[in-house]
């Protein structure tokens, strides 16, 4: 790979200061004992500056938060300056930055899940109980989404996670947990054993040629399923047409509220997205992919570490670098620029675009980008051909479907789903609504797809058509079912709430925008014309889809549950 692919570790601030001499941070005196105690965790050789956060996570992991000597001598070690690395450090929710004289958080922390899923489950009353059990060996926090609706309320000891939490449970934890690895995921020899990586050899041997893949994919009508729905096929020869180095990464970071597929397919059968990576990294010709897994699957991050070991013994990624970088909690970084940005070891600010990823990435260098899911359907597809995918789904509507169904539902979970079920069909699929519940709307496309009111539950969940008409969309097939027991604008205020949590803050629209709709959406009386002003400005003027698309619940309530409007304010 060339210099602008990976930058040097001397490129990136062996001299980072004017003049000569060797580069000290300004300001601050390094703390010695805290340098060896960096070097010790890092190791003797200063990483590259792409590695901040990982850095940061193993800092983070062994002392429980981020001290402002530990920075210095992160900062010292890695010949950055200090605010370089306060700056990436604040940005992530999952760092504990503790400044000078400052006393540290308790070293368990416990999060509670408060988004729309878990707080219709009572997540929100479950932390009010809670934080008065907070000591100096426990604290309780919120948690904007965990990835586990299906198991709500959900929170998280440390890291693991906790399914369908209860108060007497957590107000007696003491001490961090740690993950562990999926007991039912299927393994490297389990998966060989079934025809894995049969498809991914026949490649490498040259029987199975890189246009008859490609062409398959064109044939195929396999989209992005992270949200954007782009084909899949045209992506590929769009990035296979870019001059290399090509690099590649995995979207992981599934942090929309409502979205937990991608936790499951990988908790349960993770080589066949590792098996997409590879057929992808050989016929797009890639020279490193990242994986860029949310920080809230810890299990995943562990299960993975050991199967891309085993696939490397086996000797089936020598053509490709595959590296696993964690989040750091930021919804943000599902959008695919922040999540680069992620990847090089900054804040996750979305680009402006052009240009697009595809033709400067990570590094500045043509990047394949794809969803979880997307890759996991690779094999099946190349195997039995795109007829056999096609034919999976509703006419006018090919192929299958993942929906991530909670709410107010008896049995939420992963429902595979021909493309163009309505929410009715998967309402029926998960039993039915939850006992004593009467369906009154739904989320189709998780908390910035809109909600729409059960009379129109028949329109089919997809890409366009009908459910763009009505001004939602599908994203990544997130369902939320609300009932009669549920109040819209609450749960419109709950999601403009995550937003403006997750706002990077680059832009005013999105930044001031989030924030006044949640102080103007609290009010006795909310001012519905000022709100639509506001949405539309948001709308029309934010960076990236966050603020673009925040205020579709909103404007989805105002116009579908007008009686809602005020939600359970005194009024």
């Amino acid at each position: 790979m060339d210099e602008v692919a990976v930058p040097s570790a001397l490129k990136q601030g062996a001299k980072a200061s004017r003049g000569k001499g060797r580069y000290k941070p300004k300001g601050r005196m390094v703390d010695t004992a805290a340098l060896g105690e960096v070097k010790a965790l890092l190791g003797a050789t200063p990483p590259q500056r792409d590695m901040l956060i990982e850095a940061l996570h193993i800092i983070q992991d062994h002392f429980r938060h981020l001290s402002a000597r530990h920075l210095a001598a992160l900062a010292d070690w890695m010949r950055l300056p200090m605010a370089e690395i306060w700056e990436v450090a604040s940005f992530y929710d999952h760092f504990d930055l503790v400044r000078e004289g400052a006393a540290a958080p308790a070293p368990c922390t416990v999060r509670v899940c408060t988004s729309l899923s878990c707080m219709m489950a009572g997540g929100e009353t479950l932390l009010e109980k809670l934080r008065p059990y907070a000591s100096e060996k426990v604290r309780f926090v919120a948690a904007p989404c965990i990835g586990a609706c299906d198991k709500a309320p959900a929170a998280a000891i440390g890291h693991k996670l906790v399914e369908h939490a209860r108060f007497d449970t957590l107000k007696a934890v003491e001490q961090d947990s740690h993950a562990e690895i999926p007991a039912g995921a299927r393994g490297f020899d389990d998966y060989c054993a079934d025809g894995g990586y049969r498809t991914l050899r026949a490649l490498l041997d040259g029987d199975l040629d890189t246009e008859q893949v490609l062409q398959t994919l064109d044939d195929a009508a396999l989209r992005g399923l992270g949200g954007a729905g782009f084909p899949t096929g045209r992506k590929w020869r769009i990035v296979s047409g870019q001059p290399g180095p090509r690099l590649m990464a995995v979207n992981g970071d599934e942090g929309e509220p409502g979205t937990f597929k991608d936790r499951l397919y990988l908790s349960q059968d993770p080589h066949r997205m590792i098996e997409g990576i590879l057929i992808a990294a050989k016929v797009v010709d890639v020279e490193t992919c990242y994986i860029y897994m949310r920080d809230e699957y810890p299990e995943i991050i562990a299960l993975l570490r050991a199967e891309l070991d085993k696939v490397r013994a086996a000797g089936l990624a020598a053509h490709v670098e595959i590296q696993l970088r964690r989040g750091a909690g930021a919804y943000i970084c599902g959008e695919e620029s922040a999540m680069i940005e992620s990847i090089e070891g900054k804040r996750g600010l979305p680009r402006h675009r052009p240009p697009y990823v595809a033709e400067q990435g990570i590094f500045g260098r043509p990047t394949l980008v794809n969803n979880v899911e997307t890759l996991h359907w690779i094999r099946d597809i190349v195997e039995n051909g795109a007829d056999w995918f096609n034919t999976q789904g509703k006419p006018d509507h090919p192929g299958p479907r993942s929906y991530s169904v909670s709410g107010r539902v008896a049995r939420p979970g992963v429902i595979v789903a021909p493309a163009g079920s309505t929410v009715n069909d998967l309402i029926s699929l998960c039993g039915g609504m939850a006992d004593g519940h009467i369906f009154k709307g739904y989320l189709p496309g998780g908390a910035s797809g809109g909600i729409l009111p059960a009379s129109k539950g028949d329109i089919p969940l997809d890409f366009g058509g009908a459910l763009a008409d009505e001004g939602c969309f599908v994203g990544s097939h997130a369902v939320v079912v609300l009932s009669d027991q549920d109040n819209m604008w609450d749960a419109a205020t709950n999601l403009m709430k995550f937003f403006a949590h997750e706002s990077c803050g680059q832009c005013t629209p999105c930044r001031n925008g989030t924030e006044k709709a949640v102080a103007m959406m609290e009010a006795a009386e909310p001012d519905t014309a000022l709100l639509g002003e506001l949405s539309g400005a948001m709308a029309d003027a934010s960076i990236c889809g966050l603020g673009q698309a925040a205020s579709n619940p909103l404007v989805s309530v105002m116009k579908h549950f007008p009686e809602d409007v005020g939600g359970n304010n005194d009024a």
